[in-house]
């Protein structure tokens, strides 16, 4: 964990690094020697790492020195970020670049940080040589000797391997493995000639080496394959001892003789996957290779290829398994029932988990207050506890396997709540803003972001929670237990610290502060002692109290994240603005008060030339279904100063026509979402448009559902993806059918007077159509080829609408429909040609239109038959009521 802290540093500082020793020349050298003596130290902190790993005692003296190391490698750091802070600050005047340089180089005498930074390359060299004078005493090694030598210590690694344990579990303990077992025996008893691959994949836990050696074992796989083998491979494992080990079980189970000379044998292999296709050809005789893996991407090109993924055990087979292990068998005690669902829910599906908890409770009495206790500690037990010891260590592993750019990006889940789905555009974001993402030639930093996240899920680390209708990840997760071991090593790390009700009181150091629940003053006063914190996010606050938001902006100058998400703020007046001290965040790249009731930015906000993405907005949900109407935030003018936004939503109009003229000069917007646009506001709103070439997403609002005048956006953003507009149309836009790129529409309030669908049908990658008011006729027409992408389609709020006329072939792949009709709307007889439907929803119905569903008896039941799910929305004074068809 030593080496993981101080590369974080080293991938930071190297960055701000080279970009200053473009301007610097005068200190190239310093820069050099930095460089240098940090990459030594790194070289020797792999070792240790190593050695922590495996379990190995390292002394009090060593950790002593890796934490001073890490402290003083943030403070380089610091000094670095604190001097470009009030380089930001400086006007940059027009000049020769002698002239400039000068006034760098003044600037740099007058807060002295480089003789600062000469200071702490100094105190580093020393520490350098002292642990290269003892790295024989600790029996370090560094990367480059560890890199041309090889480990001695391979043969040891599978019998400190954890997974073995699973070698040896009894038959009659495990559950939930019935059809994942009948699936894979299936598999390799039958099929193809060829050989066939089977990859058994998912999060360390979940019980797939048990599962793998319970088929291994099975009667029918026995007396299918002449010879067998089961190979343990470590991080560590040398080629020629997996092919020897691999040869050995073959004999042994033909019974036959091991040839002579089979230590001698030599095997030279970078790849462990490559080599075992070169020691194992297919010869057409029906092999066989099962590998169990939390990476989904381990095997790739085979042809005759099945992967299953293993899935976490359902909540009785989790209880059935936990009941066996902590009560022997016996039915839980009924003043235990609830807690131990709580920490069965805990465990989520993982066996090895309900396995080591449900043990380690058996050895404590039935006593409701210890197994109360023993769960709101769960965290500190995973250390602690020696009966959990097997979580920890097999939860580790895929963290430890973790190439070194993914690591802080994964550490950086530790900062969310316990079981909380995670948007990835918002965590995308946070990697970004704090660096964590390297630029890939011909690729945006969130394509590459999207690429990091991608890898953990294939790594079984990550979780997904929700698509989006595009098939890609919306939201994301990580196991709790999980998220408990990155906790402990983030706070170790000072990576992070997490700041709730019952430990507001941390006096320690930290980089990143998560502030969770209620409103904890002492939790203020702790983040304001931590100055230097690059991220602060608030979560399921009742409140942000003033001091967070006053006096901690001036001394926050290295904050890139400030993140008050549906924290409501606290301003002592009405105006729900925050205070002028925001523009000391000169490092700011986030500003995220989604829902927290600000309603206006100052100006100073326009002095943060750094700043990425600006939310701040309101949804208000319809009580009654239908879209939510958004409110905007004040702004002042200056914003088209700020060059590298690309994100702002949702911004007031009312200024008048200078705000959205600036918006002109913000060539780098990818989202733009602006409110209470008035008719006469268009001809400046189109040509701001123009100039928005890499433009993804655009929500318009007119003031009092008025006119949005649109016609004359001359160059269309090509990029464009999402488009809402709410607002009055005499027409759609003439550039509408331009937008190649569309997967999502939403018109509200339109009032067309044409149905709209000849023309929104012909947006070929359309895959999310909503319309709320927007057309006053009676029919809509589907014809027979629209649509040929859509996958969800809402209608509401059209008052006027009798019918939906529905051709064969059009709607192809629509798989959900929401409708508010009117009274005299006809249940749409075309349902029934759209067979990839599975969700309908009708809201406010009448009676006899929802009775004519019914299955007993209703005339129309023939039409939704097919659908799965089919709901009636019901509102009244009372509420909400939902009815389910079936």
């Amino acid at each position: 964990m030593a080496e993981i802290a101080v590369t974080v540093v080293i991938d930071r500082l190297l960055s701000l690094l080279t970009e200053e020793a473009i301007l610097l020349r005068g200190v190239h050298t310093e820069v050099e020697d930095i460089k240098r003596q940090l990459l030594f130290i790194q070289a020797f902190l792999k070792d240790a790492d190593a050695k922590a790993e495996k379990g190995d005692t390292i002394s009090h003296g060593l950790q002593a020195w890796v934490q001073e190391l890490r402290e003083t490698t943030y403070s380089i750091e610091d000094l670095f970020d604190e001097y470009i802070h009030h380089f930001a600050n400086r006007p940059r005047r027009s000049g020769v670049i002698f002239d400039f340089l000068s006034k760098v180089s003044c600037l740099i005498a007058k807060l002295k940080p480089r003789h600062e930074i000469a200071s702490k390359v100094k105190d580093l060299k020393l520490k350098v040589g002292k642990l290269h004078e003892e790295s024989s005493r600790y029996g370090f090694i560094s990367s480059f000797e560890q890199e041309s030598g090889g480990n001695s210590e391979t043969i040891n690694d599978q019998w400190r391997d954890p997974r073995v344990k699973a070698l040896f579990i009894e038959e009659a303990e495990i559950v939930g493995i019935e059809s994942p077992k009948g699936e894979l025996i299936n598999w390799l008893v039958e099929g193809a000639a060829e050989l066939t691959v089977i990859s058994v994949v998912g999060m360390g836990g979940l019980g797939k080496t048990t599962l793998a050696k319970n088929v291994y074992d099975n009667k029918k796989v026995v007396e299918r394959f002449v010879c067998r083998a089961w190979i343990t491979v470590s991080q560590s494992f040398k080629m020629e001892m997996v092919l020897q080990n691999m040869i050995k079980q073959f004999y042994e189970t033909m019974k036959e003789p091991i040839p002579e000379g089979m230590d001698a044998m030599d095997v030279i292999s970078l790849v462990f996957w490559e080599f075992i296709k070169s020691v194992l050809p297919d010869k057409g005789t029906g092999s066989r290779i099962v590998i169990t893996t939390r990476h989904v991407d381990i095997v790739r090109e085979s042809r005759f290829h099945h992967v299953y993924n293993l899935q976490p055990l359902p909540p009785e087979s989790s209880r059935e398994l936990f009941c066996k292990k902590a009560f022997q068998g016996s039915r839980c005690p009924s003043e235990l029932e609830k807690i131990s669902i709580d920490i069965v829910k805990r465990c989520a599906g993982l066996p090895l988990a309900i396995v080591a908890i449900g043990g380690a409770l058996a050895r404590k009495q039935n006593n409701k207050l210890d197994w109360q206790k023993f769960n709101e500690s769960l965290g500190s037990q995973l250390e602690s506890n020696p009966h959990l010891e097997s979580i920890s260590k097999i939860l580790s592993l895929s963290y430890n396997d973790l190439p070194h750019y993914l690591k802080p990006c994964f550490l950086y889940f530790a900062i969310f709540p316990e079981d909380y789905s995670i948007n990835c555009a918002k965590l995308i974001r946070l990697w970004i803003a704090e660096g964590f993402v390297k630029g890939k030639k011909g690729m945006s930093l969130e394509q590459r972001a999207e690429e990091y996240l991608n890898e953990l899920i294939h790594r079984s680390l990550v979780q997904l929670s929700e698509l989006d209708n595009r098939g890609r990840i919306r939201r994301c997760k990580v196991h709790d237990l999980m998220r408990e071991i990155i906790l402990k090593k983030a706070e170790e790390l000072s990576f992070c610290h997490v700041l709730g009700d019952e430990d507001s009181s941390f006096n320690g150091k930290f980089r990143r502060g998560s502030v969770q629940k209620g409103t904890n003053t002492i939790a203020v006063e702790t983040i304001h002692r931590n100055a230097q914190i690059r991220s602060l996010l608030l979560f399921d606050m009742d409140a942000v109290p003033m001091p967070m938001t006053d006096i901690s902006f001036t001394n926050f100058k290295l904050l890139k994240v400030l993140d008050f998400e549906d924290a409501p703020l606290d301003s002592g007046d009405k105006s729900k603005m925050l205070p002028m001290s925001i523009g000391k965040l000169q490092n700011l790249q986030t500003l995220d008060l989604k829902q927290s009731l600000v309603d206006a930015l100052p100006v100073e906000i326009t002095k943060l030339k750094k700043l990425r993405h600006i939310l701040v907005y309101s949804y208000h949900p319809n009580p009654k279904g239908g879209f939510s109407t958004a409110r905007g935030v004040r702004i002042g003018e200056g914003i088209g100063s700020m060059l590298d936004l690309q994100k702002l939503c949702h911004v007031e109009a009312n200024n008048g026509r200078g705000l959205i003229e600036e918006l002109g000069k913000l060539r780098q917007l990818r989202r733009l979402g602006i409110v209470n646009l008035t008719e006469e506001d268009g001809p400046s709103m189109c040509a701001s448009i123009s100039n928005m070439k890499c433009l993804e997403s655009l929500d318009m609002f007119s003031k009092d559902d008025g006119i949005l005048n649109l016609q004359n956006i001359s160059d269309p953003p090509r990029y464009l993806r999402n488009l809402g507009l709410q607002g009055g149309l005499s027409r759609l836009p003439d550039w509408l059918p331009v937008l190649q790129n569309l997967v999502r529409v939403v018109l509200v309030n339109s009032k067309l007077s044409y149905d709209p669908m000849e023309v929104l049908e012909a947006l070929p990658n359309l895959l999310n159509l909503g319309l709320s008011n927007a057309y006053g006729g009676e029919c809509f027409c589907f014809t027979e080829l629209g649509f040929q992408k859509l996958k969800i389609l809402r209608l509401f709020g059209m008052k006027g609408l009798k019918t939906l006329k529905i051709h064969e072939g059009a709607l192809p792949v629509l798989e959900h429909l929401e409708i508010e009709p009117s009274p005299q709307m006809e249940v749409p007889s075309g349902i029934r040609l759209l067979k990839t439907l599975t969700r309908i929803h009708f809201f406010s119905m009448p009676r006899e239109f929802s009775y004519s569903m019914l299955p007993q008896d209703g005339q129309n039941y023939h039409i939704v038959e097919h659908v799965p799910n089919v709901f009636f929305h019901e509102f009244h004074a009372d509420g909400h009521t939902i009815l389910s068809l079936r």
